[in-house]
């Protein structure tokens, strides 16, 4: 790769930590730019996933005087039941043809799109007329690692709204919980992708270092920053990519 492809990729890793940190998305600028690098999108989707999961857990070590217990659903069964989802979701990405996952980005990406923007206005008029159950939340969690594992894009958000419907209401908690949930279901997709021998090293070794320190400033500084403007620049990035992708696989 030539010196301004690595730029690319560092700068995307960097700032998709920051996001993921502040408002989730990460995954809208870590996967395009490993495309745009080269990379076949399963290899990339990976690669991806390998790059950004420690960002995550350097989000929780700031976050960690947010963490609030969520009232009879202890941490252990919500780590639990991630890391089974996400172990499913990764097994099914390695066994998607590279084919098929071409066609599905662009669908996978306008739902995630669709989630992070509607996701939480959704969840809140939801709220008053459904209210999930400490076993409705970890099915609900298990799903949505299922879908993490294999993509992810938006995940963040998907977990957040359902523990708004759970009844959580402390944003600050919230974001606590989600990086953990997010850091655990890509750990564990990690450790499968690494095992399947489609992860690019070099590229997710240098992102990996980028993203721990977009991920760890993110969390530092995202009671101080306009929630409103960095979620409508993801918004924006999330529908250019899926209308990139939408272009590349169907025109």
């Amino acid at each position: 790769m030539d010196p301004w492809t690595w730029a690319l990729l560092i700068g995307a890793a960097f700032v998709a930590g920051v996001l993921n940190a502040v408002a989730g998305g990460g995954s809208f600028l870590g996967f395009p730019a490993l495309v745009f690098a080269g990379l076949p999108p399963v290899t990339a989707n990976a690669t991806n996933t390998v790059a950004l999961f420690p960002g995550s857990f350097a989000s929780v070590y700031a976050y960690r005087r947010e963490f609030q217990p969520i009232q009879g659903v202890g941490m252990l069964p919500m780590v639990a039941v991630s890391l089974v989802g996400s172990v499913a979701g990764a097994l099914l990405l390695l066994w998607t043809p590279e084919s098929v996952f071409v066609a599905l980005v662009p669908w996978l990406l306008l739902m995630a799109t669709l989630v992070f923007a509607f996701g939480r206005r959704l969840a809140g008029l939801l709220q008053d007329s459904v209210r999930l159950t400490p076993t409705a939340l970890l099915c609900c969690q298990f799903v949505i690692a299922i879908y993490g594992g294999y993509y992810g894009g938006g995940v963040g958000i998907l977990s957040m709204a359902a523990m708004t419907l759970f009844g959580l209401r402390d944003m600050h908690a919230m974001n606590a919980w989600k990086t953990l949930l997010s850091g655990s279901l890509n750990a564990i997709a990690t450790v499968t992708f690494a095992l399947s021998g489609r992860v690019v090293w070099a590229p997710a070794l240098i992102m990996m270092v980028s993203a721990i320190a977009g991920g760890y400033l993110g969390a530092a500084v995202a009671r101080r920053l306009p929630g409103e403007y960095v979620r409508r620049f993801v918004i924006v990035t999330g529908v250019a990519m899926t209308l990139y992708f939408f272009g590349k696989a169907y025109l």
